[in-house]
């Protein structure tokens, strides 16, 4: 018998996560047998990563055989469907579509390779379905944060959310599921959580694509060669919104007496505010540990700033937005971003007009940034002190957003190499 004393974070939010609260654990495993804990802790992470390619786009080949090089990853998985790299059309695929080329196949895969953790999808892979049952907007949902959630139909313990918000639109009517890791404290592993970490490696083009993978590993070498980023994480508050909340963050969905399983309610969409609240929070959280944070609450939208190593503000939310300010902002190998943006991912395609976009970050030098295809409501989008507590202690990107994400089998899309650690534990 080996006895493993791992110890958890200090850092305990005014909420609980879905299933456990922080202590220092101790661990007894049977020799030979170690838990996938344990394994999340120390196994090698790039034989949990399964890459998925597009064979009818030749960029999504491009950008995932250029990853599993360099990562030196080996579980891949091709499929076919149309290219959304080329065509705006093909970004959206049916349901029956998506289950036929993408959740059959990749569901085989994983029965097969019960290790897997991590699923990278490349630029040229669809990025929403249409017609999916539960959900609003003739049943739209992001293609990689359905993928995040196999499984949990087979799990007693996964929890529906029924949304709705009569006050945005009255047929904005839908289910998503409760995200199981969602401010977890202990890190990621498919058989302890249930579902999966799914990234992407997506840009305007292929060379933005595989940017987001030369930064992640320029920022594991910083980490190993003890060069620290001496940019600040820029937190962009609206203060317009207010800050009505700050002792409640970051806030849970999960009602008093909660039991796992039992279904859970969203009538109307948060305060704003509470994204203000969360930024706080984070913020000094950050300066509790030293590290270099701007935050700004003034009514100006910031631009200007130069290697970033983190950033978080309404986008073109904010009542001051600039796009010119937007985009120039710059960020350092590792940084990590997210915006309060209904729209931010709806495309990977040049456009014009519309909501600020997450690939303008990309373009800007973001290593890792989290985005939506269709309205998701600010109950789904990430929380600023999560993301950044997670990440700053040596989290990977998947899992430091992920830990901040309280709906799946919803919106999001997180850019990113999942493996990606900035930190040191």
């Amino acid at each position: 018998m080996i006895l493993i004393k791992i110890k958890l974070f200090n850092y305990v939010p005014n909420t609980p996560d879905l299933f456990m609260k922080v202590y220092t654990v101790a661990l007894f495993v049977i020799f030979g047998g170690l838990t996938r804990i344990a394994h999340a802790q120390n196994g090698k992470l790039t034989n949990r990563v399964l890459v998925v390619k597009n064979v009818n786009s030749p960029i999504s080949i491009a950008v995932a055989d250029d990853y599993m090089k360099r990562r030196a990853v080996t579980n891949s998985l091709t499929i076919q469907c149309p290219d959304g790299a080329v065509n705006k059309d093909a970004e959206t695929i049916n349901y029956p579509d998506y289950v036929t080329a993408i959740e059959t196949p990749l569901l085989a895969y994983l029965k097969k390779h019960p290790n897997i953790d991590f699923i990278v999808f490349t630029k040229g892979v669809p990025i929403r379905v249409r017609n999916t049952p539960g959900k609003p907007y003739g049943g739209v949902c992001a293609l990689d944060s359905r993928v995040a959630t196999l499984g949990y139909d087979k799990s007693a313990a996964s929890s529906v959310i029924n949304v709705s918000d009569p006050a945005y639109n009255a047929t904005y009517v839908g289910t998503a599921w409760a995200n199981k890791f969602f401010n977890s404290q202990v890190r990621f592993s498919h058989k302890a959580f249930g579902g999966y970490l799914v990234t992407r490696l997506d840009g305007y083009t292929q060379a933005d694509a595989m940017a987001v993978t030369t930064r992640s590993l320029a920022a594991e070498k910083n980490l190993k060669d003890g060069i620290k980023n001496e940019g600040p994480i820029l937190l962009d508050a609206c203060s317009d919104f207010g800050y009505p909340n700050r002792a409640a963050q970051p806030y849970t969905l999960i009602p008093t007496g909660y039991k796992p399983g039992q279904s859970i309610a969203i009538i109307k969409e948060s305060a704003y505010g509470e994204y203000n609240s969360d930024m706080s929070v984070a913020y000094n959280y950050l300066r509790s540990k030293n590290i270099p944070a701007l935050y700004d609450t003034t009514v100006n939208f910031i631009g200007g700033k130069k290697n970033l190593a983190g950033y978080i503000s309404w986008g073109s939310n904010d009542t001051h937005y600039q796009a010119t300010a937007y985009n120039t902002l710059n960020f350092a190998p590792g940084a990590l971003a997210e915006t309060a943006v209904s729209t931010s991912a709806r495309t990977f395609l040049p456009t014009t007009g519309g909501q600020s976009l997450i690939e303008d970050l990309v373009a800007q030098g973001i290593t890792g940034v989290k985005g939506y295809t269709d309205e998701p409501l600010l109950q789904g989008i990430a929380s600023p002190s999560i993301l950044f507590n997670r990440y700053t202690q040596g989290w990977t990107l998947a899992e430091s957003f992920y830990a901040a994400s309280r709906l799946e089998g919803w919106m999001g899309i997180v850019i990113g190499d999942p493996i990606c650690r900035a930190y040191g534990e």
